[in-house]
């Protein structure tokens, strides 16, 4: 008697449904991030966008006084790269430094060698401690900020008694140079230092904080005034805005590696990670002792047993393993039946033959039913079962 043996689809191809369902936790990880990103980029645009610039109109923009030195016949060119800025410094030109801590130290000592010797005025907004002792050496930056905005002058600098109290507050400077005018003191440092420079009637004017260019700061207190002094000197102004994308920023004269560029706290948070994805791993996979079985509490059917297991094999989409388990059962029951030890119950050579003997028929036709390829979705599985159960009842049969 032979068995007449289906052979079940092979393909393992997922439909569109099950890869979507697989991939739509990734993608929606991916989406939400994505957004993230798109949000803070919009909201950091938003609130330096045109910082210091003087041909920008928003609030921390600088066109209001852009715009009011020029009826006053001074003349405002834009420069971004270093070359520019040292090559406009003259006699007759006033170099504004919108963010000197944007230098790297090697600019701040070229731009510095440019401007001592011009003869001209340069003005430096809010440099912090390593950059004023490049750009100004002799003058050293506080810690601690001022916290007053709107000083008074208190001193005898002619622009600054004119102007009356401004928004100089903020960072707040001591210098050892003779005859600087040290003004808008707060806490007895001053936040505004006037440094003449020789040979010449050039000088340098460091100040505290940007708040007095700014176009929504600059109708309060004296601040107009005070601006207009301090750039209106010459009658020409060069607005020096930093770049990172200047090529001297780059010509640094050493070479640095990919740790020297990342920030300190990148490195110490970096580490900080591992050491707690290292507590986690220990925490997850800590073993107190050797793996005790235990009695379930409650007597559990062997159909619940089966149901419950199909199902995970379901959620896994584990048709391989399930037909694996589903074959190997079969072949350890058939194999005493036909007169074939349990241990070798999963050899084609011994037990297709002995089957083959039981039934009368070709033993080689039941390899693909016993030994064959995984099914390739659940209606071949659901055939393999049925299948399986034929072959057991035919052989159990008298």
């Amino acid at each position: 008697m032979t068995t007449e043996v289906m052979l079940p689809s092979t393909s393992a191809s997922p439909t569109a449904r099950q890869v979507w369902t697989r991939a739509r936790g990734i993608a929606l990880a991916v989406v939400l991030l994505l957004a993230a990103a798109v949000v803070i980029a919009v909201i950091r645009s938003d609130t330096r966008h045109g910082e210091l610039d003087p041909r920008s109109v928003d609030s921390h923009g600088s066109r209001a006084v852009a715009e009011l030195l020029a009826d006053r016949g001074v003349s405002t060119r834009v420069v971004t790269t270093l070359d520019g800025a040292r090559a406009a410094a003259a006699p007759d030109t006033t170099l504004l430094v919108a963010v000197p801590d944007l230098l790297t130290p090697r600019q701040q000592t070229r731009l510095h060698s440019a401007t001592a010797q011009s003869g001209g005025r340069t003005v430096l907004i809010a440099p912090g401690g390593s950059s004023v002792e490049k750009l100004v050496p002799g003058v050293t930056a506080d810690p601690a900020t001022s916290l007053d905005s709107t000083l008074p002058p208190d001193c005898h600098l002619s622009a600054a008694r004119r102007a009356g109290t401004a928004d100089t507050g903020g960072i707040r400077y001591t210098t050892t140079r003779l005859g600087t005018d040290e003004c808008y003191r707060s806490e007895r440092l001053a936040t505004l230092l006037r440094i003449p420079e020789t040979p010449g009637d050039g000088d340098t004017v460091v100040l505290g904080a940007p708040d007095i260019l700014f176009n929504d700061r600059l109708d309060k207190e004296g601040n107009a005034s005070l601006a207009l002094q301090l750039l209106g000197s010459r009658p020409h102004l060069v607005w020096y805005l930093p770049s990172l994308s200047d090529n001297s920023a780059a010509d640094t004269g050493d070479e640095k590696g990919f740790f020297d560029l990342l920030p300190s706290g990148w490195r110490w948070g970096t580490l900080q990670l591992f050491l707690a994805a290292a507590l986690a791993a220990f925490w997850r996979a800590r073993r107190l002792g050797p793996l005790v079985p235990e009695k379930l509490p409650v007597a559990i059917r062997a159909s619940e047993t089966v149901e419950g297991r199909a199902r995970l094999y379901r959620k896994a989409n584990a048709r391989d393993r399930a037909a694996a388990a589903l074959r190997s059962t079969t072949r350890t029951r058939l194999a005493p039946l036909v007169g074939v030890p349990v241990t070798q119950a999963h050899a084609p050579e011994a037990l297709l033959p002995a089957l083959s003997a039981h039934l009368h028929g070709d033993g080689q036709a039941l390899h693909p039913l016993l030994f064959g390829p995984p099914p390739g979705d659940d209606a071949a599985l659901i055939a393999l079962t049925d299948q399986l159960d034929a072959l057991e009842r035919e052989v159990r049969r008298p």
